[in-house]
């Protein structure tokens, strides 16, 4: 009997130990349960797209350079997400005209084009869209009057910064389309899960023109919207109960001017990180919030990475 209290004491002493050296492990063990994915162009080719991989959101390392090269074209504004099926599908700006591209891939390195797929109209009626070209007897060129004058055109001529967002089982790509003039954001829902078919654009109410780089996170109920303004140079914030809104404006952060690109990631101990493209002085920045995207830290600079990439593209996923 005293053998077996001595032994059971031992045990329980042994569990005791565990447990403490357990809780006092440092807070940044706990991110090695999630792996964050990088997908850029560089300052010095937009004809490639190189990836990068992390455990935090902050150090990156790379994990292939010149991932994917698409046969012609540029792979500009890469947004990455991890399907279902757990392919990784990236989608792009092609800078040709109203295309945006499509690629998939099993590992992150190796990536195959899927197609490109031409948007076929967006902005009929819509202010801010129109060509650019219009004046006005007695005031000549519009210059900003156009953001106010609409398009009379259905066509797109640009299809920019597309962006994934996934909801279930939903999948949309939001982006920017123009017919000549200003941005607008727009929704598109994909038919089939190969990525070819979509729905007729639907533009995000509330937003308006003369708003490019939009992207979205959902957080509990809200939708919350980063765009930058194209007039002003700074990205907005914006809220909304649908994905397609309406949304209204609230205070951003204190980013700054001429910053473009969005991106926001949520970090490892549940709080939310913005990325920003400072492409005037070619820094890339971020902004942490911790409160539910009310309020946001100062900027600061990307390690490693400032510098050299270009409107990132980021996927949080468990390790």
């Amino acid at each position: 009997m005293t053998r077996i209290v001595r032994n059971t004491t031992a045990l329980a002493t042994a569990l005791l130990i565990a447990i403490s050296l357990l809780s006092a492990l440092p807070a940044t063990s706990q991110a090695a349960g999630w792996k964050y994915t990088m997908v850029a162009f560089s300052n010095t080719s937009d004809r490639v797209m190189d990836v990068y991989e992390s455990g935090d959101a902050t150090d990156f390392t790379l994990l292939q350079k010149s991932a994917y090269r698409p046969p012609t074209g540029r792979v500009r504004d890469p947004s990455i997400f991890r399907s279902a099926a757990g392919e990784y599908y990236i989608t792009y700006t092609t800078a040709n005209g109203a295309n945006i591209g499509f690629a998939r891939s099993s590992d992150r390195v190796h990536w195959t084009k899927i197609a490109d797929y031409p948007v076929p109209f967006c902005c009929f009626l819509l202010p801010g869209t129109g060509d650019g070209h219009a004046s006005v007897p007695g005031l000549g060129s519009t210059g900003d009057l156009l953001k106010s004058v609409p398009s009379l055109s259905p066509f797109t001529t640009k299809a920019w910064a597309p962006e994934w967002f996934v909801e279930g089982g939903r999948v949309s790509v939001i982006l920017s389309l123009s017919t000549g003039g200003g941005f607008v954001p727009y929704v598109m829902t994909a038919i089939d899960s190969s990525f070819r078919l979509w729905s007729p654009p639907v533009p995000m109410a509330g937003i308006g023109a003369d708003h490019i780089d939009t992207t979205v996170v959902k957080v509990g109920s809200t939708y919350h919207a980063f765009t930058k303004n194209e007039t002003k140079k700074f990205v907005q914030h914006a809220v909304a109960s649908s994905l397609t809104g309406p949304y209204r404006f609230v205070a951003p952060g204190n980013w700054g001017t001429f910053v473009e690109g969005p991106a926001v990631a949520k970090l490892p101990d549940g709080g939310w990180r913005l990325y920003l493209d400072a492409y005037t002085t070619g820094k890339y920045l971020y902004s942490d919030s911790h409160d539910g995207l009310s309020t946001w830290s100062p900027v600061k600079e990307l390690p490693g990475l400032s510098g050299h990439v270009r409107h990132i593209g980021i996927m949080r996923e468990a390790s």
